[in-house]
């Protein structure tokens, strides 16, 4: 097994273009080993509807970015607390969906630590009953990538914040995220060092303290072909937003001035379909406010941008065009 470093990179949308780069293109013949730390992100599991999963409020309000991934599975957060590893190794039956043979090596450097870890239901790594790791895996032909997050030192309130939705009524065929009770790795240790000594530990453990561990240094046409897959992939609205499953969503709320309640489809993370009900008052058909919106990518910005070349009062008396992208999104 080889290892490969990111050389400090925080941002999640190279590190996952970085994990891809390495699956599809270096050493066919290794198993490799990724590391990554991410600043605070949300990453969405590939069959997932994004607007089903994040607190968007929370999520603009403290600049997370939200990236989705190859594999499936379900969302979850990454900080500065939260060490991510990839093992990519060859897509062979005793590897795909074996998820105890990718963090049982993890597992045993825990415990080396004085952490009770161990593999609980099928990729989960579980301390006294509460997740610290998820895992996932996905494929590529004649490869396979199994990653998993490890929560060191994760702030928890931001991690049930950034993914607790606006209440509303959305029915998709996206794969929905389930909640576990979760705990931070260093709960468990008497000392509490940074987490790139963490990091080190985790390495070292891994390949049982060789005194040279074996490693591949990115060259300059590895960032400039990963940076190109950064651009293309994970830093797109249509990847990260577009790429969720139709779904239709129903947002109601009443107003000083009457109810509005509205009711859309949206499909490739556009606006398909959108109609307007309730006791409202206004001058105009509110059609005309529907045809306008069709076709708008489903998103806060791009709605207000819409909305505010119009005045929203003719069609809803007393209402901005703030007050209803709130209600819409």
């Amino acid at each position: 097994m080889i290892f490969v470093d990111n050389e400090n990179i925080y941002d999640a949308r190279f590190n996952l273009a970085i994990e891809e780069y390495l699956l599809r293109n270096i050493a066919p013949e290794e198993n490799i080993l990724l590391f990554y730390i991410n600043s605070p992100s949300i990453i969405i599991g590939r069959n997932q509807n994004t607007f089903e999963e994040i607190n968007v409020d929370y999520v603009q309000e403290h600049n997370i970015q939200v990236v989705r991934r190859l594999s499936g599975g379900g969302a979850v957060y990454h900080d500065h607390g939260n060490l991510n590893f990839s093992f990519i190794a060859p897509n062979t039956k005793e590897n795909f969906h074996n998820f105890q043979k990718f963090t049982m090596p993890v597992i045993e450097v825990l415990k080396e630590m004085g952490v009770p870890a161990e593999l609980g239901g099928r990729n989960d790594i579980l301390v006294e009953g509460r997740k610290i790791s998820g895992n996932a895996q996905y494929v590529s032909g004649l490869r396979m990538v199994s990653h998993g997050t490890l929560l060191y030192n994760t702030d928890l309130s931001a991690v049930t914040n950034a993914l607790k939705v606006k209440p509303s009524k959305i029915e998709s065929k996206g794969i929905k995220s389930i909640r576990s009770r979760v705990a931070n790795i260093s709960e468990y240790l008497e000392e509490i060092p940074e987490i790139e000594t963490f990091r080190q530990n985790i390495l070292r453990g891994i390949f049982k303290d060789a005194h040279h561990i074996p490693q591949y240094h990115l060259n300059d046409a590895d960032w400039e072909a990963i940076n190109e897959l950064s651009a293309s992939r994970y830093q797109t609205w249509e990847w990260n937003f577009g790429h969720s499953p139709e779904f239709n969503i129903h947002k109601t709320h009443r107003f000083p001035s009457g109810e509005i309640d509205a009711r859309m489809n949206v499909i490739k993370g556009k606006i398909d379909c959108i109609k307007f009900y309730g006791d409202f008052f206004g001058q105009y058909e509110v059609s005309e406010l529907e045809s306008l919106l069709l076709g708008t990518p489903y998103h806060p910005e791009e709605l207000l941008d819409v909305l505010e070349s119009v005045d929203i009062s003719k069609y809803f008396a007393n209402i901005s065009a703030q007050e209803l992208v709130w209600l819409l999104y």
